[in-house]
């Protein structure tokens, strides 16, 4: 099923944008893993809607309920069960999308798979609402990974053209990561935030949207995670970051400007630390042969434009075959990139304790 993403752990997510409700199920995780409630909801609030001028206006607290898989906030080896109640629903601003796509979503390619029965309220199981029951999974991976000396940080590498500073690749400092996690708009640089959301407060203005970029990094990995060819590291971080609606791109460590780039240029020597193997430059990313190499892991991931806008599109209608003039209703996200922060952070947090598992609980 493509709803299940299933490795060294499994990851389900079920439910629609105005269903009852969303939940996940995260299978694999070993007995024993303290869950601090209270953080866990700090950073689902991070992605929750409804809390900030440049995001959607539907409020939802998305506390999660869970039905099995934690005794005393502790994981007891069953499979850890969530759901989270979706209250603020308007399915009808939705009825005209039955028959009319909306250009950039994927109503259009829902409608060619399952025939017209697809759950169009709010997109459905295409919804981003969806990435808060990601958000579950990835914050219970995350504080098990801190336990084992492993941070995981992302900020808003870019929006609408405007940049952020980029993280040290060598020493991104987990004092700064930790500040990113408490910060209600993660940039590095507190005067280009101001002008992203000038920007996303504009396009908004104008019935319009913007995307963007955002910079993921984790420290603390030991060299040897991961596996060549289809299950490398990059393969399962990317697998798990293409499950968050509007991601159109990734890259790690020097990415796309590798291409124009001289071998000598691009390797990162080696030298030793004490006893520790490090490169002098992370060109790589942390990642080799699709195997950690305990240097920082760092990759960007491309975010569009929110397709739901407040201007008249052109469309179609599927039951006239004619071209018709769509104008969109409900509340949808100017910019979708501040919310996906904490998205990209889950799937990256997600991949890394499936191969951490793999290395040190598979036997041989």
């Amino acid at each position: 099923m493509s709803s299940v993403w299933k490795s060294r752990l499994s990851l389900s997510i079920f439910g629609q944008s105005h269903a009852s409700a969303i939940g996940m199920t995260l299978d694999g995780i070993p007995s024993g893993e303290a869950v601090d409630p209270e953080r866990l909801q700090a950073f689902l609030n991070r992605r929750a809607p409804g809390r900030f001028p440049w995001a959607t206006d539907r409020r939802e607290e998305d506390v999660p309920e869970f039905i099995c898989g934690l005794v005393n906030a502790q994981t007891c080896g069953a499979p850890i069960t969530a759901i989270i109640s979706n209250t603020n629903t308007r399915p009808s601003h939705y009825d005209e999308l039955h028959d009319i796509p909306r250009p950039g979503h994927a109503d259009y390619t829902a409608h060619s798979k399952f025939g017209g029965y697809q759950d169009v309220c709010g997109g459905g199981h295409f919804s981003g609402r969806l990435t808060a029951a990601l958000c579950i999974a990835g914050g219970i991976c995350l504080q098990i990974l801190e336990r084992r000396g492993i941070v995981i940080g992302a900020h808003i590498a870019q929006i609408a053209g405007i940049f952020d500073t980029m993280f040290d690749p060598i020493d991104p400092g987990k004092e700064i990561m930790s500040k990113l996690f408490n910060m209600d708009f993660p940039v590095l640089d507190s005067a280009a935030g101001e002008k992203m959301k000038e920007a996303i407060m504009l396009a908004k203005s104008k019935g319009d949207s913007v995307g963007g970029s955002i910079e993921c990094v984790s420290v603390g990995l030991p060299p040897g995670l991961g596996d060549p060819i289809f299950e490398g590291l990059e393969n399962r971080i990317a697998s798990l970051t293409f499950g968050i609606p509007a991601v159109k791109g990734i890259e790690f460590g020097a990415g796309w400007k590798a291409a124009s780039m001289a071998g000598s240029e691009h390797n990162d020597p080696f030298y030793l630390d004490g006893r520790i193997i490090k490169t002098r430059t992370n060109n790589h990313g942390g990642i080799l042969g699709g195997i950690s190499s305990g240097m920082p892991v760092v990759f960007r991931v491309a975010v569009k434009p929110t397709p739901s806008i407040g201007r008249e599109q052109e469309s179609i209608s599927l039951s006239r075959q004619e071209s018709v003039k769509l104008n969109i209703r409900g509340r949808h996200d100017p910019c979708i990139v501040p919310r996906a922060v904490p998205c990209v952070e889950s799937a990256a947090a997600i991949a890394i304790l499936d191969a951490l598992m793999e290395m040190y609980y598979e036997p041989g």
